[in-house]
């Protein structure tokens, strides 16, 4: 039976920092079903989900100990199960972007929490606006919205807190 561990794994940006951690996975006999990899600063991070077989797992762990005593990667595991998924639940997707400002991403998952909206998946990056420069912020996110909640409620509160934050924002189901 195929079991599951969650590695995450920083280090210095380097050339070869995937290749020695996906070796060590490949080398354990591990398969990588979902990955998040990015530069961050000067540090590189990576998020994956493998699957193995117990020994697999048990071998990574080892192996892994060994990798970051080598390199200075920071390793850490977590064996887990299968996410179940929510049938009472419709999934939706928001963007946002906004001049840079602190707070953006804690007023949003406020929002969500305080309603009991599960965020499944929540990506942003600063950048420069086109011709003017100014600096700019996006935030995607995927969240689970219980099927007791009235979307259009829902969507004219998060266009209030949109707008109290001057963010441009759009709340819509997720398209595959």
């Amino acid at each position: 039976m195929k079991e599951l561990i969650v590695i995450c794994a920083i280090g210095s940006d380097r050339t070869g920092l995937v290749y020695d951690v996906t070796r060590v996975i490949l080398d354990c006999s591990g398969n990588v079903l979902e990955s998040r990899m990015t530069a961050l600063g000067n540090e590189f991070a990576m998020l994956l989900l493998v699957s193995g077989h117990w020994h697999t797992l048990t071998k990574l762990e080892s192996e892994f100990k060994k990798l970051s005593d080598s390199s200075g990667i920071n390793i850490t595991i977590r064996r887990t199960e299968t996410r179940s998924l929510r049938p009472d639940a419709v999934t939706y997707s928001v963007d946002v972007v906004c001049l840079d400002q602190p707070g953006v991403v804690f007023n949003l998952a406020g929002f969500f929490s305080s309603r009991g909206i599960d965020i499944g998946e929540v990506n942003t990056r600063s950048f420069a606006a086109a011709h003017t420069g100014a600096p700019m912020f996006s935030v995607q996110m995927t969240v689970h919205v219980p099927s007791r909640i009235q979307i259009a409620a829902l969507r004219e509160e998060f266009m209030e807190l949109c707008d109290h934050m001057n963010l441009d924002a759009i709340l819509e189901p997720h398209k595959v």
